[in-house]
């Protein structure tokens, strides 16, 4: 029998290989990143890799950077030391918006399903979920509820909230899981696939380190002591990171995320909110915002209780988001633009007249 590992156990398939070029350099798989630097790992073995000087050249932003789940082309120096050459095309990317800046902050790529993980005590929130759910979306991905620390409430909460999380999202995927009677673990270990990449997205402390921990079989990621006053544990992941499984199943552990930005996810908020976008075709006013129009399906729909009002109300706030973000990158695309129109008059003006500081670029 065969056990040699092949491309296929760290996720690559015929999309990948159709992207692949003919430059003859073998493909390797980003499975963490450092501070300027990325471990990739291939059926063979492991490396410390860094990109070129030219890539850092044509970048123009970060998502020109490899990110963890990346497919890439790579160069080995021996001795555990390796060159990214080019990054693969990406099949589904998750982003979020940095919470201080108008950027894209890419969390992981390729991946086929995205775990958003919720602790059952404390952290529980419908529209913390439908936050994750839309990036999720907006990038091909398939999201899924794990509901953890179960062991914390009582049968009749848990009850609750589950028939909470049916009548929101319907027939999503839904896992009630504790690390402390492994109640749910068996469950997930069933559900991934051998050859499937699924990211695990939550708030620190909601347990996605230790749940991994319990999945791959051993004490790998680092967790911190449990709080008895706060009845939770706090994880030491500080970056992202991917682990696998004896299954063959692949996991991508992230830091805890204090909050989702929305980048550009029309597309993603859309398809979260179908039953929305559906009532939306019946307004009057074809630019309908579905806030106080005359005619509005959707307006009319939440005042007769066919639309739940939280869902209304979460939907408004993620797309106010995601337009705000969207006309920042537009006003800062045309100041770019014009700023690019005055260094090229610039130039032409110093090399017209011979200036002595004018540079070919």
């Amino acid at each position: 029998m065969d056990n040699r590992l092949k491309l296929e156990d760290l996720g690559y398939d015929a999309f990948f290989e159709s992207n692949r070029g003919t430059d003859g350099f073998p493909v390797a798989r980003i499975i963490a990143e450092y501070k300027e630097a990325y471990r990739v790992k291939t059926t063979d073995s492991e490396y410390l890799a860094k990109i070129t000087g030219k890539q850092m050249f044509n970048a123009l932003s970060r998502k020109d950077y490899p990110a963890v789940g990346d497919w890439v082309t790579m160069t080995d120096l021996g001795e555990g030391r390796a060159v990214i050459q080019r990054i693969l095309p990406r099949r589904t990317i998750m982003k979020r918006k940095y919470s201080s800046r108008n950027e894209i902050h890419i969390i992981a790529t390729n991946i086929d399903v995205a775990f958003v993980v919720e602790s059952a005590d404390r952290d529980y929130n419908l529209n913390r979920f439908e936050r994750y759910f839309a990036i999720a979306k907006d990038g091909d991905i398939q999201p899924a509820v794990i509901l953890n620390k179960i062991d914390l409430i009582t049968q009749k909460e848990m009850e609750s909230k589950m028939s909470q999380v049916k009548n929101r999202f319907g027939d999503i995927d839904f896992f009630l899981t504790s690390t402390l009677t492994n109640e749910g673990v068996d469950a997930l270990k069933v559900y991934m696939a051998k050859g499937k990449t699924y990211c695990f997205l939550g708030s620190s402390g909601v347990g996605k380190s230790s749940l991994i921990n319990k999945l791959i079989g051993k004490d790998i990621i680092k967790t911190n002591e449990i709080n008895i006053r706060a009845g939770r544990g706090r994880h030491t992941t500080t970056s992202r990171e991917m682990y696998f499984l004896e299954n063959g199943g692949v996991v991508i552990d992230n830091p805890g995320m204090r909050e989702v930005g929305m980048t550009d996810v029309g597309d993603g908020i859309n398809n979260l909110f179908d039953e929305i976008t559906a009532l939306a075709r019946e307004c009057k006013y074809v630019d309908c915002t579905h806030i106080h129009e005359p005619g509005c399906a959707v307006l009319s729909a939440v005042k007769s209780g066919r639309l739940d009002e939280d869902k209304y109300n979460n939907y408004l706030n993620l797309k106010k988001e995601a337009e705000y973000y969207e006309m920042n990158e537009f006003d800062k695309k045309q100041k770019d633009r014009r700023f690019g129109k005055f260094v090229k008059k610039a130039k032409g003006q110093l090399k017209r007249y011979g200036h002595k500081d004018w540079f070919r670029a």
